[in-house]
């Protein structure tokens, strides 16, 4: 059942994440991560209904979604050997290079606005072939020109061995594709009720634009009824609040 209502914001970004992990075998989500982590649940129900190989999603700080038995240290271990396909990350900031900032703003040390700290993101960046950057608020200051700290850089030089990097960004406004050759985001489609002009207006790097472009696909019946019904059930065990907030979800399931 979808309720009659039309698709919410969120659902919109978590039907275009699992468009992202399309043929995905094993995607891990990290900490704060609902939107993605519904996204990741959404293309595992998708992957057993379409006869495909079953996604396997493992979304640190849950028990019910975690084979992992010793947190972030399973996760950087298993992605050396090549065993996580794909992965996300954010930051403060992001630049049009695919640079992220976790650090803080300003001249490091001396950074007057200081975040969580780059943990693993440089390391993982480098060895996940799929990695899908977000940031919820698409402005000036979170999207910019240069970012005041690499955490993790998008590109590297030549010669420098990266089985692992960018493929997308994902914001509140539009859908970035990344292009490697190039080094500069595409943007491929525009969220429902959002303008090129908007997006301009709001991004503080540069991007190519295509000949036509495209609103980003709203999910349809059958996708809605997978959110609202098994994503949103199961994404409730970890993240209640995002779980009632947006599917009106209240009781968690194991």
């Amino acid at each position: 059942m979808t309720d009659g209502l039309p698709a919410r914001p969120e659902e919109v970004y978590a039907s275009t994440i699992a468009d992202l992990l399309a043929g995905v075998r094993r995607v891990a989500v990290g900490m704060l991560s609902p939107i993605p982590g519904a996204g990741a649940l959404l293309a595992r129900e998708l992957s057993t209904q379409g006869g495909l190989p079953r996604t396997q999603v493992t979304i640190l700080g849950s028990q019910a979604h975690n084979r992992f038995t010793n947190g972030g240290a399973e996760l950087f271990d298993l992605a050396g050997r090549g065993r996580i396909d794909a992965f996300f990350l954010s930051g403060g900031q992001i630049d049009g290079a695919a640079n992220i900032n976790l650090v803080g703003t300003g001249d490091y040390p001396a950074t007057p606005v200081r975040w969580s700290g780059s943990f693993g993101s440089a390391y993982l960046y480098f060895v996940v072939p799929r990695v899908i950057l977000f940031r919820w608020e698409h402005s000036r200051r979170t999207l910019v020109d240069a970012v005041d700290f690499i955490s993790a850089p998008g590109r590297s030089e030549a010669g420098v061995h990266r089985p692992g990097g960018p493929i997308a960004l994902i914001t509140n406004l539009c859908l970035f594709r990344w292009q490697k050759e190039a080094g500069r985001f595409l943007l491929q489609s525009l969220h429902p009720g959002h303008t090129l002009d908007e997006v301009r207006d709001q991004t503080g790097f540069d991007f190519d634009v295509p000949a036509v472009l495209p609103v980003t696909p709203s999910p349809d019946a059958r996708r809605l009824a997978l959110l609202r019904g098994p994503v949103a059930a199961q994404i409730a065990e970890v993240y209640p609040a995002f779980a009632q907030q947006v599917f009106g979800v209240s009781t968690p399931v194991s």
